[in-house]
């Protein structure tokens, strides 16, 4: 075991349960689901895509946050920023850290994004074709999928290490390793890491349709609830439902926090990162049970110390049962629970690992476990994954999984600190 495991100091997330976290957490042990009719944007008659996960909007009544401003969302008008950077400003209020001149040279920004603000780039590409008006000139700053981390380094005054990881739907799980690896190195004593998607836009929801994986109702059945199409492990699962999110996690040595008076609960144990280098879509069952297994040797545990698995579990056909795969060779008949939390909240891309890692911070101090709701036994996949209803569960180790196109994969072991 490491002697010096970076510490978790404070975290928050908007998902689309909502932006108080722990009313999300308390809906999320309610089995509660935050899919609804998709209304991003106008839906054409045949639009083949009809449902998501939509994070609430978020108003700035008492004028706390100067990034809700009216002048400030005029010009940065993808909605990464707004919501990215208020996770990380309530994640540090949580952590009682004030980043001062003097700490700031020490404090790195791994914050990034999957898809980024192309949201921004779209629209001026469609009012220069429509109008023949030029592009505003924040247009290219806000699709930069880098600036979400530029701008929280702006926000906290960190001037510590700063780097966008993108791995995919992994990225919120990426970000905060690269933040223990900046920690490891003696370069940070603090990182502020974390992901923001909001992919609702229109050509990126009807990519993942035409690619097959995107929730499809069965002929016959679409006017199902939207509640009851996010179905992880299920014998009926038919593919993910797209949904919008953001989560910061605020890293720290144990030293920095202790000399600074700062609590802490969790610590990230050990971590894993392979390529598939197989299928750039499709994950690959060697490289993720290897995953797994180098965050488990990380962390100095066997798989018998690990409490519960927090499964990626987009409820894809091919990717749920390569994860199971995978979980049910490493860990042999004694596996332990397995949770989906993408069964609730939908699958908030490159921000999904982060949003699901706090709501394991969550379940490690409350001693529970949220349901994996909607589920359906599947005879291929033999697995405790809690279904439908919340379960006690003391819980030390906690394995975190993420897999992300590309064959991006990321695992983390977090241990709770009693």
């Amino acid at each position: 075991m490491k002697n010096s495991n970076p510490v978790i100091i404070g975290y928050d997330a908007i998902s689309a349960l909502g932006s108080d976290l722990e009313q999300q957490w308390q809906d999320a042990l309610a089995g509660k689901s935050g899919i609804v009719p998709l209304s991003r944007f106008p839906l054409k008659e045949d639009f083949p895509v009809r449902i998501a996960g939509q994070a609430p909007d978020i108003e700035d009544k008492n004028k706390k946050y100067s990034f809700l401003s009216a002048r400030h969302l005029a010009s940065w008008s993808s909605p990464i920023f707004k919501y990215g950077m208020l996770t990380v400003a309530r994640a540090l209020e949580r952590s009682g850290l004030e980043i001062t001149a003097e700490l700031a040279p020490r404090i790195a920004v791994t914050y990034s994004s999957a898809v980024g603000g192309i949201d921004a780039l779209l629209n001026a590409d469609r009012r220069l074709q429509a109008e023949n008006k030029l592009p505003p000139p924040y247009a290219n700053p806000n699709s930069c999928i880098n600036m979400v981390g530029g701008k929280i380094a702006i926000q906290t005054g960190a001037k510590g290490p700063i780097v966008t990881p993108v791995t995919a739907c992994a990225t919120g799980l990426t970000s905060m390793i690269m933040g223990a690896m900046f920690l490891a190195q003696g370069r940070a004593d603090v990182a502020i890491c974390g992901a923001v998607d909001f992919a609702l836009v229109e050509p990126i929801v009807a990519g993942f349709y035409t690619m097959n994986g995107v929730y499809i109702p069965k002929t016959g059945q679409e006017d199902e609830a939207p509640e009851l199409a996010s179905r992880p492990f299920s014998k009926n699962r038919r593919g993910f439902v797209i949904s919008e999110g953001a989560g910061a996690v605020i890293l720290a040595t144990p030293e920095f926090a202790k000399n600074h008076g700062l609590n802490f609960s969790t610590e990230l144990a050990g971590w894993g990162m392979t390529s598939d280098a197989h299928h750039f879509v499709a994950p690959y069952f060697e490289t993720v049970k290897q995953c797994m297994a180098n965050a488990l040797d990380d962390a100095g545990i066997t798989p018998e110390d690990v409490a519960v698995i927090n499964a990626h579990a987009a409820s894809t056909r091919v990717g749920d049962k390569v994860e199971y795969d995978a979980i049910s060779t490493l860990f042999g008949s004694n596996a332990p629970p397995v949770t989906a939390n993408k069964s609730l909240i939908g699958h908030p891309m490159g921000a999904s690992s982060v949003i699901e890692s706090i709501f394991s911070f969550q379940g490690m101090r409350d001693g529970i476990l949220p349901p994996t709701i909607n589920y359906q036994p599947d005879p291929e996949i033999e697995i405790d994954c809690v279904a439908n209803i919340k379960r006690k569960l003391d819980q030390e180790f906690v394995l975190k999984n993420s897999f992300g196109f590309g064959g991006c994969n990321s695992c983390a072991v977090f241990k709770r600190i009693n």
